[in-house]
């Protein structure tokens, strides 16, 4: 049995055959009635209704069937009357006959293609590619599946053969399946075909092969089903299968693979909420260890095998038990963690290896979500033995650092100790001297010898309260903080440095605004601060012909800071070594330590402020040094 035509002709065809199939059977009346032929003309009228049977409906079988017998009866009425019965009535009932024989096949055969048109359109409705090819391979049925998959339309596919159509490619030669298919009836493979429009797919394919009455074989039923999306699925799976496989088995870090299905069941048992969990580990300690079995390891990558000393992934599982350290409660963490619904669960703690000897290690146990989660738990696992001894030979750097820090900074605090009592100890020296000559006149004048003596006390005791000041900052102790009138401040300084200006006849003018507001600070280190710039604006002008002139002015920079310049009229400074200046040991003074104004940088910021130089070479040197008000104190 074939399948049918896959549609019925038009209506138009129906129609034609209606008006041929009656135009027949007129003629074939007309011949029968008005020629003398003696033959069984009526015969003829089989043609009529095999012209009706081809509209494919049952109605214009019986019609046309129904009009041939009355038209028969009827010419043989007119032609012989019923006045005898002879061969002309004879001829008239083999002529029925054969009219209704017709009809009964043609019922039949309609019955069996409206069967066979049902078993079409049932193919039709697969969501299966369906179609019938021939022993010759020629396409004879196309459903719609297969219209829609391979782009051509049932008229363009019948007729053609299906291999040379499709393109087919077989996982086998095409003989070696034919014979196959011959000797069992069917046939199931994968192949890959194309498209109309040239696109290659995969198709799972049944072949079933139909025979005739005499069982010999007709033709081929292939089913198709376009597995493309699943084979390109299946083969990214395998691909991401296979690249997990290769980090798995390459990574440098230790990974093992564990099923935790059974442990949530268990805890599932004990029916109790995170916190619920911690308190009952808390007071069932050996609980942990009693569900770890429970946490099965199903495989184990090479590096972490290699971290413990196993041989394989099946000794490293055989020796869990002895991997683990009982007295670390790292883990119990991690069951919590897992209890509570989190993502990973992550520590540290150490590895006892199958030799006996402990490695530190860094690990995360991830709980993926989902329902095959507890199924598929992964902990990595990083030997960081050589981090430790980087650290420890980390601290064993930093201390050594640490010591040649404290030499360099003793000999930084030396430096600053000399610089700053140095001062004070040549003032000692000089009004020392100045006594030793007004005693060694020929008439000692004592109240010259007292003032100097009052001098080297006063130096002195600033020397000392250096030194003081020093120790504090040593200790670490908090700065001292006093209200200081600026005015107060620099006439102390300036009396300081006058004897050392004065040698080397340098004028001082200082201009300071009425009503400045107090500041907060100490007193010794601004002083300090003011001596320091005082003496270096002199040295700047030692052995200069002219002038030599300092000033000092103090005054109110903005609403909350006070403002005080200590300019001369020196050579300058050179702008190569303006940007060095406040760098500690940077000097450009012969014999200098170049301390001096990096501590009255460090100095004044400790207070608050800022400390910066300006010069135009040739124009001497201007040093602005800002400080805040007192805040109770500031200006509106």
């Amino acid at each position: 049995m074939t399948i049918v035509d896959q549609a019925t002709g038009p209506s138009v065809s129906r129609i034609g055959l209606r008006f041929w199939s009656a135009a027949l059977a007129v003629a074939v009346f007309l011949v029968d009635v008005l020629t003398p032929l003696e033959g069984a003309v009526a015969v003829l009228y089989v043609v009529a209704i095999l012209l009706a049977a081809r509209t494919n409906r049952r109605h214009d079988i019986m019609v046309a069937a129904a009009g041939c017998a009355a038209l028969t009866i009827v010419a043989y009425l007119l032609s012989h009357g019923l006045q005898s019965i002879a061969s002309p009535a004879l001829r008239a009932l083999v002529s029925l006959a054969a009219i209704a024989i017709t009809t009964v096949l043609a019922l039949q055969n309609h019955t069996a293609t409206n069967r066979l048109a049902a078993q079409a359109r049932l193919l039709n409705l697969s969501h299966d590619m369906i179609f019938v090819r021939n022993r010759a391979n020629v396409i004879t049925f196309w459903n719609k599946a297969a219209e829609q998959t391979y782009g051509w339309s049932a008229d363009e596919a019948l007729g053609k053969i299906a291999d040379e159509l499709l393109q087919t490619t077989y996982p086998d030669r095409r003989d070696v399946i034919e014979a196959g298919l011959l000797d069992t009836g069917r046939w199931e493979g994968r192949v890959q075909q194309r498209t109309k429009g040239g696109a290659a797919i995969t198709v799972d394919t049944r072949w079933a092969l139909q025979h005739n009455h005499l069982r010999k074989p007709v033709a081929v039923l292939e089913t198709h089903t376009d597995v493309t999306e699943r084979v390109m699925a299946h083969g990214a799976l395998v691909e991401s299968e296979r690249r997990y496989r290769r980090m798995f088995d390459a990574s440098r870090i230790g990974v093992a693979e564990e099923d935790w299905s059974d442990l949530r069941k268990a805890l599932t048992a004990l029916n109790l909420d995170g916190a619920g969990l911690r308190d009952h580990l808390s007071r069932h300690p050996d609980f942990f260890w009693q569900v770890r079995p429970l946490a099965k390891i199903t495989n184990v990558n090479p590096a972490l095998q290699k971290m413990v000393g196993a041989s394989s992934s099946s000794v490293f599982i055989a020796n869990i038990d002895k991997l683990l350290d009982r007295s670390d409660r790292k883990f119990v963490g991690a069951l919590v963690a897992f209890a509570e619904g989190e993502p990973f669960y992550e520590g540290e703690t150490e590895l006892i290896r199958l030799d006996g000897r402990k490695i530190p290690v860094l690990f995360t146990i991830s709980f993926p979500a989902g329902p095959d989660g507890d199924r598929n738990v992964l902990a990595f696992v990083v030997d960081i033995t050589e981090r430790r001894q980087a650290q420890d030979a980390l601290l064993a750097a930093q201390a050594d650092l640490a010591h040649a820090a404290r030499v360099a900074t003793l000999g930084e605090i030396s430096a600053s100790i000399a610089h700053e009592v140095n001062q004070p100890l040549a003032a000692i020296v000089t009004s020392g001297e100045a006594g030793l000559r007004w005693l060694r006149r020929d008439v000692p004048d004592l109240r010259e010898v007292a003032t100097t003596i009052n001098h080297v006390v006063a130096q002195g005791r600033r020397a000392g309260e250096v030194v003081a000041r020093i120790r504090t900052f040593l200790k670490k102790a908090p700065p001292q903080q006093d209200m200081l009138q600026i005015g107060d401040i620099i006439e102390e300084a300036t009396s300081l440095v006058a004897r050392e200006l004065a040698k080397d006849d340098v004028v001082l003018t200082v201009e300071i605004e009425a009503g400045l507001p107090p500041i907060r600070g100490d007193r010794i280190q601004l002083q300090q601060v003011l001596v320091n710039l005082l003496i270096n604006a002199g040295q700047a002008m030692s052995g200069q012909s002219g002038s030599r002139v300092v000033t000092l002015r103090a005054g109110i920079a903005q609403a909350e800071n006070l403002a005080i310049t200590v300019q001369d009229s020196g050579p300058g400074i050179r702008p190569d070594d303006l940007p060095r200046l406040f760098d500690p040991f940077f000097t450009t003074k012969n014999g200098g330590m170049g301390m001096g104004l990096a501590i009255s940088r460090t100095t004044v910021e400790a207070h608050g402020g800022q400390l910066s130089a300006e010069s135009i070479p040739g124009s001497g040197a201007t040093f602005r040094l800002t400080l805040p008000f007192s805040q109770q104190h500031a200006l509106p």
